[in-house]
């Protein structure tokens, strides 16, 4: 993925969508966003034709059906999006997002484990590039 791509709600639905299934048609999606998120046929039509003019998705064609394809990598948009946040609301501060986020959930030891082993990680990765 070239530059930062920041998704809307609903783009990043669909995309979610179509990341776990890897191709769905216009019915797939509606089906599967359907239970937390009703929407007419046609909105998620004209939404996937706008997001493959955008270049977020492409289609095949199945005789009169179209099947969608992710061109996005999910860790790209992730990485886009969290980067856009970090600089937008906390002024690039991720020290400060960190804290926001330890405080807000309750953190397993698991994942506090997983997170302390992130930081060795990059720890030694900057220390390796020195």
């Amino acid at each position: 993925m070239a530059g930062k791509t920041h998704l809307a709600e609903l783009q990043l639905a669909i995309m979610q969508v179509l990341w776990d299934r890897e191709h769905a048609t216009v019915s797939d999606v509606r089906e599967t966003l359907a239970p937390h998120r009703p929407l007419a046929y046609t909105t998620v039509g004209t939404m996937l034709s706008k997001m493959e003019a955008l270049g977020y998705v492409t289609h095949d064609s199945d005789g009169r059906v179209n099947v969608y394809r992710p061109l996005l990598h999910r860790e790209d948009v992730s990485r886009s999006m969290v980067t856009d946040l970090v600089d937008r609301l906390f002024q690039g501060d991720v020290t400060e997002m960190m804290c926001q986020l330890l405080d807000g959930h309750d953190v397993t030891r698991d994942e506090l484990a997983a997170l302390k082993k992130l930081i060795r990680s990059k720890e030694k990765e900057m220390r390796d590039a020195e």
